[in-house]
């Protein structure tokens, strides 16, 4: 195989492995549910952001998705379509074209990321069960997993930019 058609390979392969990862850490790992609504607070998002962070934004959006779709599917079958979207959109604050994974817009991207995520999902809600009041107290929910993936995220980007993480993966991916 040539240089041309290995790096697809490489990137789909890479994208691959994030969905397994954001599935395992959504649905299995530190995955704490909270009320009635099947709801549950996980770190999954904080993998979603590297994943952004280092892929280019088709991927990351596609790893978000099928890794956020296939949980719901595992955990909580019905929010799987709003969860599909919604991953999709939280990769979009971020940016994958720096050499270094903490710059400004990242670092204020999972904050952005939580409005989104905490918007789709009280809309899902509304959708999903009729009522637009009742669920705003899912916010709380929303704000805890947000805020706990935020951190982490922003814990992980540092300690991999201290091992230029993001360097040797673009040697990978983008040469």
């Amino acid at each position: 195989m040539n240089e041309k058609q290995q790096k697809p390979v490489t990137l789909l392969t890479v994208t691959g492995l994030f969905a397994a990862i954001i599935t395992l850490m959504t649905a299995y790992i530190c995955h704490i549910p909270y009320g009635a609504n099947g709801g549950y607070i996980h770190f999954g998002d904080a993998l979603i952001y590297v994943a952004a962070v280092i892929l280019p934004r088709p991927y990351a959006m596609a790893a978000a998705a099928i890794g956020g779709g296939l949980a719901d599917l595992l955990t909580a079958p019905m929010w799987a379509p709003a969860t599909i979207i919604i991953k999709m959109l939280i990769t979009l604050p971020f940016t994958s074209k720096n050499g270094r994974m903490l710059n400004g817009r990242n670092i204020i991207a999972p904050f952005l990321a939580a409005l989104i995520s905490a918007t789709g999902y009280y809309l899902a809600q509304g959708i999903l069960f009729g009522s637009w009041i009742s669920v705003i107290v899912s916010f709380a929910g929303s704000a805890v997993q947000s805020g706990g993936s935020a951190v982490i995220f922003l814990v992980l980007a540092c300690a991999m930019d201290k091992a230029h993480i993001k360097n040797k993966a673009e040697l990978i991916l983008y040469q």
